[in-house]
């Protein structure tokens, strides 16, 4: 069940407990008068037990086959659960379990290919677990709403929170967010408080602008994701490093916003500058839009111009030229932060771990050596 930022918070799934029809005693009967209880609500917990004569922890204890209730007082509340038309929530099941089996997701930009493979990976892997999701995607950036998500998915009964934060100001709030369940922070450390699984975006920035290097480039240039956000930070920081350490000039870096249009508008600058043999960008949607600006321009890849992007979308292999790009695992982030979570709900209470999912660089047809003429940068060639 996915959300978006905004939506009322949908009615919470109804799940049947394992008894069937039992007779209704008179003594029930004859306090039963509705399906509605005096508000005109759907009946809760509290008129099952006025109805039965009983406390609300007794129809707790009923609810999650407690052995403890007798047969006939068992018997009674059963009946004016049928008697009010009462279906018992996963909440209302947990008073005694202290479990619902429903773990939240919160998640940003949802639509994008990373986000989007993580969320999937995160359902499949709570499915094979026994487990709901129930997810928030939010687009606002702002504290707020954040809170929001948090406070919708603790009164919901998560039983831990995935958070897929990718940027700074979503950290920042998750962090002052009072949250009272076990909480898994994707690209992002929230410090001692929580644990984080991210990709080794250092690692994949850093093999991207090498690879150009090695390939004979004076220098790479860059088409970074938005400022903020911490793949895209990461990743100008390694490929500058990278740079620096080979003694190659440090370009200054074009900030796009992760969009083919943003790689397209930049890559139509880039064209225009001779000196450009080679270009890193920060995801492969904004590497397509560098290749059509190339194309427009006459520049050819890789012959001119060498292009890496990064994720390896599965329309990757298939532009032309393929792209040579780095590959994130998405599948694996999801599996294994759920993988985590679980085992913080299942086991004594540890302290947090960071996990850091490797990186692989994919070289296909977009990349070659450097135009002849070019001297290498040092120390690579």
């Amino acid at each position: 069940m996915t959300r978006r930022a905004g939506d009322g918070v949908p009615p919470q799934e109804q799940v049947s407990g394992p008894h069937g029809d039992v007779d209704v005693p008179e003594a029930v009967r004859s306090r039963g008068r509705s399906r509605r209880n005096f508000a005109g609500a759907r009946p809760v917990m509290g008129d099952v037990a006025r109805l039965a004569g009983v406390s609300k922890q007794t129809v707790s204890r009923v609810l999650n086959d407690n052995p403890s209730v007798r047969p006939e007082t068992r018997e009674v509340v059963l009946t004016a659960m049928r008697t009010l038309g009462y279906r018992p929530s996963r909440s209302a099941r947990s008073l005694a379990s202290g479990r619902t089996r429903m773990l939240g997701v919160i998640s940003f930009d949802a639509a994008r290919f990373g986000p989007a493979s993580i969320l999937t990976a995160i359902n499949s892997a709570a499915q094979d677990a026994g487990y709901l999701v129930s997810s928030i995607a939010l687009d606002t950036a702002d504290r707020a709403t954040v809170v929001r998500a948090v406070d919708t998915l603790s009164a919901e009964g998560a039983d831990g929170v995935i958070a897929i934060a990718p940027q700074r100001w979503v950290g920042r709030a998750l962090a002052e967010a009072r949250l009272d369940t076990p909480l898994m922070v994707l690209e992002n450390d929230l410090g001692k408080d929580a644990s984080f699984v991210t990709a080794d975006n250092a690692a994949g920035a850093r093999k991207a602008t090498e690879h150009l290097l090695d390939l004979g480039h004076a220098t790479v240039h860059h088409v970074a994701g938005p400022t903020g956000w911490l793949s895209a930070d990461h990743r100008v920081a390694a490929w500058r490093t990278t740079l620096e350490t080979a003694g190659a000039a440090v370009p200054e870096p074009l900030i796009g916003d992760w969009s083919a249009d943003s790689g397209y508008e930049l890559g139509r600058r880039l064209a225009a500058d001779p000196d450009v043999t080679a270009v890193f960008a920060s995801n492969d949607q904004m590497a397509l839009g560098v290749l059509r600006a190339l194309h427009e321009s006459g520049r050819r890849v890789p012959d001119d111009v060498s292009v890496v992007g990064y994720d390896d979308i599965p329309e990757a292999a298939h532009l032309l030229p393929p792209l040579t790009t780095v590959r994130t695992d998405f599948p694996e982030i999801g599996t294994r932060s759920l993988r985590l979570l679980l085992s913080q709900l299942d086991g004594p209470p540890e302290p947090p771990v960071d996990r850091v999912v490797p990186v692989e660089l994919i070289v296909r047809r977009s990349t070659g050596p450097a135009p002849s003429g070019r001297a290498p940068a040092a120390g690579h060639g």
